[in-house]
Parts: structure tokens; C-alpha cells; sequence
């Protein structure tokens, strides 16, 4: 009988047979590894997707004042002494004795006044003086006799009295008429205009034959004279710099054509208080004497040197959030979350500002923070900002 398993029969060698059986495995390994990929670059995507979410920014913490600061501002230098020079008698210009850029000293005679009038008034007052001197002298011999009759009883006590009054009016009429010749030689004399102070006259507004008004009017000043040996610098301060300003602060004045490094200054009083429609507060500097100084009236820069506030804070522009809260920066808390912080603003540096409260020097403050960052959001920290230069105000 014949073997069915032989080769005779035409089956195939047990190997053979196994083949298809290992395309089946083949086949699902391929698979398991396809879907294990996919899991895992999906998981990888998510991992990546989860990162970008979480925005990555750079922090600083605000710096300190650490040298002096310089504030520039516009100023005025003006003589040390100013004033104009009027008329105080009324007449013509006879002659005048000072021209523009002279100097003259205290006491010196700058102009004579031809004063008529006033030359006749005096002469009238010095004889009402001695007719008012004529009739108390009378009157004082006959109160002196009425006196005596009085003791023997010749004129009655009310006679006596009324001789006694009229003695003491003339004695009045005396002392008035006497005031009244004192004020008009005061008038006399002021037909010659002398210098209040030494100085030199910056204007000379009148001449020869000119029409003199006594009094102060607008454009009836003779000379404008100014004291320049010294100089004094006004500057207007503005409100945020004005707690910085002091008596004692120097300062270096520069003026066009003058040395680049100025002239040296000090601030010598303040105002005290600010101009309530500039809000500013003004200063006053002072220049002293030396043989080269800048001309009175100039435009100028006054060059403060402040010194550094150490409790002062400074915060990038480029940190600012402008919200419906008011001026914020975003800072990083712990666990890496964002806090929105206030704070009141001080001066304004152009690249940085000046915080006066609601910040601490370790406060770790975002550059940059995009429009969509909120509290309690989380972040990223990258390596910290490099510091922006030092600002000049």
C-alpha cells in the first residue's frame, strides 16, 4: 500500500507550507508599527503643540540710578541788578551825561532836567513860608499880651483863648508851609538824574529838548542801567524734576558761541511753589563774577547734575502695558506665572521710566509681553534682557 504523505503524491515539503503563515506575521508586525508610529508623532505633535502654547519671554528686573543724572532745560541769564530810570520832575532834557554801554557809578549825574515850573513853585513856597513865619510870630506876641491881661482880669478868659488858638494854627500854617517847600526842593533836585546803583546803561530812550513826564508810564523811562558784574540764570523747572532741584544744586550754563563746558552755576533760591498754569517751578541760578561771562538777555541751556536717586527704580519703555487699570508691567511669579503689577509713575527718561511705588528692585519684569498676556497665565523665561543704555532726560 502506498505512503500518502510520499512524494509520489504530490504534496509539498512541510517548509514549503510554513511560508504563508510568516507573510501574515510579517504583514501585522508592519502594521503594529505603523500604528505605533502614528501614536507616537501624534503624541510628539501634541508635546510640541503643548510648548508653543506656553509663550516664551525675556525678563529683567528694573535698574537703579547708579550716577549722577543730567537735566537740560532752557534758560535766561539776566543782570544780577535791573531797573529803568525815571523822571521824577516834569520839564524838558537839558543835557544828558550817559550813553549806551556807559558804566557808570553809584551817585553819578546821567541826565539834567530844565524844570521852570517847578523852579517858580519853589520860589512861591519859600514866601508863603515867610509870610506863614510873619503871621505866627504875631500871632504868638499877642497871645503872649493877652496872657497878661487875662491875670489882671482886663479881657475875659474866652478872648485869652481864642488868641491862644489862633497862635497855635499860624504855628501849623508855619510847619505846612515848610513841608511844602521841603517837597518841592525835593522836586528841584530831582531835575538831576543820578545813577541808584553802579552798573551800565543798557538803553538810553530820551534827548536833548525831549519832553519829560514825571512819573512811570509805559515808554517814559530815561535809561534802562543794569548791574552785570554778576548774572543771574531764571529756568523753569517742570513738576517732576522740581523735588530734585535745591538751593546748593550746581549746574553749567551754556550759551551759542560760548566754551562747550559752560559756566559754572549754583542754584541759589527757588520759588517754592509752582506756576499754577505752567505747573512748573522756577529757579534761580547765579554766575559769578569773572572777566569772561555771557552777555545779559542770551538764550541759554542750564545743564543741572542731579544727583542719582538710590531708591529710584527704573522700568523699560518696551514693558509698559497700557490697561483700563492704569500704568502695569507683567512680572514672573513663582511656578512661572504671570502677575500684573501697578505702579505710579515718576519722570520719563525717553527709553525708561521712573517708578516712585508699586515695584521692588527683584520684581523679574517682561519685555515685550504680547497683547494677549493676563494674570495667572503661564510663561516661559528665556535668558534675562540685556539692560538698555543709560538715558540723558
Amino acid at each position: 500500500m502506498n505512503d500518502p504523505t510520499g512524494p509520489e503524491t504530490g504534496a509539498l515539503p512541510r517548509p514549503v507550507r510554513r511560508w504563508p503563515y510568516a507573510g501574515v506575521v510579517l504583514i501585522a508586525l508592519l502594521a503594529l508599527w505603523g500604528i505605533a508610529s502614528r501614536v507616537l508623532d501624534h503624541r510628539a505633535l501634541a508635546r510640541e503643540a503643548d510648548i508653543a502654547a506656553v509663550p516664551s519671554v525675556a525678563v529683567r528686573v528694573p535698574d537703579h540710578a547708579e550716577a549722577a543724572e543730567s537735566l537740560v532745560l532752557p534758560a535766561t541769564v539776566m543782570p544780577y541788578v535791573e531797573a529803568p530810570i525815571y523822571a521824577r520832575t516834569s520839564g524838558y532834557l537839558r543835557a544828558w551825561h550817559a550813553d549806551l554801554g556807559s558804566r557808570v557809578k553809584k551817585g553819578q549825574l546821567l541826565a539834567e532836567i530844565d524844570a521852570p515850573e517847578i523852579d517858580q513853585q519853589l520860589r512861591q513856597a519859600t514866601a508863603d513860608l515867610a509870610l506863614a513865619e510873619a503871621n505866627a510870630e504875631l500871632a504868638r506876641t499877642t497871645n503872649e499880651r493877652w496872657k497878661d491881661l487875662l491875670r489882671t482880669s482886663s479881657v475875659s478868659q474866652q478872648d485869652a483863648d481864642a488868641k491862644a488858638g489862633d497862635a497855635l494854627a499860624k504855628r501849623a500854617a508855619v510847619d505846612s508851609a515848610r513841608a511844602n517847600l521841603a517837597r518841592l526842593r525835593e522836586l528841584e533836585s530831582f531835575k538831576r538824574v543820578v545813577a541808584p546803583f553802579d552798573g551800565v546803561v543798557i538803553q538810553r530812550s530820551t534827548d536833548v529838548g525831549a519832553l519829560i513826564n514825571a512819573g512811570q508810564s509805559a515808554g517814559s523811562a530815561l535809561f534802562q542801567l543794569a548791574d552785570t558784574r554778576r548774572l543771574r540764570v531764571y529756568v523753569q523747572v517742570p513738576e517732576p524734576y522740581a523735588p530734585l532741584v535745591k538751593a546748593g544744586l550746581e549746574a553749567d550754563v551754556v550759551v551759542a558761541g560760548g566754551s562747550a563746558a559752560g559756566f559754572p552755576a549754583k542754584v541759589v533760591r527757588t520759588a517754592d511753589a509752582l506756576d499754577a498754569g505752567l505747573r512748573t517751578l522756577q529757579v534761580e541760578l547765579e554766575i559769578a563774577r569773572g572777566a569772561d561771562l555771557p552777555l545779559s538777555g542770551a538764550y541759554a541751556e542750564a545743564h543741572f547734575h542731579l544727583r542719582p536717586d538710590a531708591q529710584g527704580l527704573r522700568v523699560p519703555i518696551n514693558a509698559l502695558l497700557f490697561h483700563g487699570a492704569g500704568l502695569q508691567v507683567a512680572t514672573v511669579v513663582a511656578g512661572d506665572k504671570v502677575h500684573l503689577k501697578s505702579f505710579v509713575a515718576g519722570r520719563d527718561f525717553g527709553t525708561a521710566i521712573e517708578a516712585v511705588s508699586g515695584l521692588e528692585a527683584s520684581d523679574r519684569i517682561i519685555i515685550n509681553p504680547p497683547d494677549s498676556i493676563a494674570e495667572g497665565m503661564a510663561v516661559r523665561v528665556v535668558a534675562p534682557a540685556a539692560k538698555a543704555p543709560k538715558a540723558t532726560p
